[in-house]
This record gives structure tokens, C-alpha cells and sequence, in this order.
């Protein structure tokens, strides 16, 4: 079974989830089901099946976050230290043909949210990073082209 690197952050979002998911969604839509089935015919009640596509749905992702937390390997990033960028680095970058600086932090798949800062570990931007210092350039195929970013800083939360 292949191990998901995740931090704990991560993690804990997705428990969250879970929880969410069977302790609130759960009922809310069997009473839904059972409120339809009350109205008679199912096979013309279009409430009915909204609501057993919904049950479909949340059980869906229910079982996906049950195996991704079974196989979760939780890294503590408060514990890592260094100026090589590994799985948890917060990265400091400036493009070097804009000058913009960009700060990520390299997170597991299932965590990444690029709009908050976090980039997915197999993405080409952090596949580029990884293994790298503090004062390095690195060269990155973006869906915008081939860029160059000097990495100016490397921190653990």
C-alpha cells in the first residue's frame, strides 16, 4: 500500500472532512431520502433522486478520504530544518525574467490548493525545487512556457 506524504495540516483538513461528511452530511441526506420516499411514486420523484444521487456522491468521497487518511504518512514540518527544499519547504522565488517573487509551500497531492500558496509534491514546479538550495536557479516548464526562478529563500513553518 503506497504511502501518501501529507502534512498535518493536511491531514487534519481532511479528518475534518470525514467528520463533516458522516456526521452531518450523512443524516441530512437520509432524512432528505426518507422525507421523498413519503411522497409517494419514486420513480417519477425527482426528489428522490436528487437525494440518492447526493447519498451516491457523499459516500464517494467518504471512502476516498478514508484511504487517503489509512495511508497518510504524516511529516512534521516544524521538525525539518535546512536551506535544501524538501516535501514541507515554504519556498521563496523571483521570477528571473519579471522580477515577481512567488512564495510556496510544497504539500501532498491531496492538500494542494495553489490559490493558498500550496503546490502538489509531483508537480513540475516542485519536482524543479526539490533537492535544491537557498541561491540556486532552477528551470521550470510552466503551462506559460519555460521560466527561471531563483529560489532566495527556503523556511519551515
Amino acid at each position: 500500500m503506497e504511502k501518501i506524504p501529507m502534512t498535518a495540516g493536511g491531514y487534519a483538513a481532511l479528518a475534518q472532512e470525514l467528520k463533516q461528511r458522516q456526521q452531518v452530511e450523512r443524516p441530512r441526506i437520509i432524512a432528505a431520502i426518507s422525507e421523498a420516499r413519503a411522497h409517494g411514486d419514486l420513480s417519477e420523484n425527482a426528489e428522490y433522486h436528487a437525494a440518492k444521487e447526493q447519498q451516491s456522491l457523499n459516500e464517494g468521497r467518504v471512502a476516498d478520504l478514508e484511504d487517503k487518511l489509512s495511508r497518510a504518512e504524516v511529516i512534521d514540518v516544524s521538525k525539518l530544518s535546512g536551506d535544501i527544499v524538501k516535501f514541507g519547504a515554504t519556498v521563496t522565488l523571483v521570477d528571473e525574467d519579471t522580477e515577481e517573487e512567488k512564495v510556496w509551500q510544497i504539500v501532498g497531492d491531496s492538500e494542494a490548493d495553489a490559490k493558498a500558496g500550496r503546490i502538489s509534491i509531483s508537480s513540475p514546479v516542485a519536482r524543479a525545487l526539490i533537492g535544491k538550495k537557498k541561491g540556486a536557479t532552477v528551470e521550470v516548464v510552466t503551462p506559460k512556457g519555460a521560466r527561471s526562478f531563483e529560489i532566495v529563500g527556503v523556511r519551515w513553518a
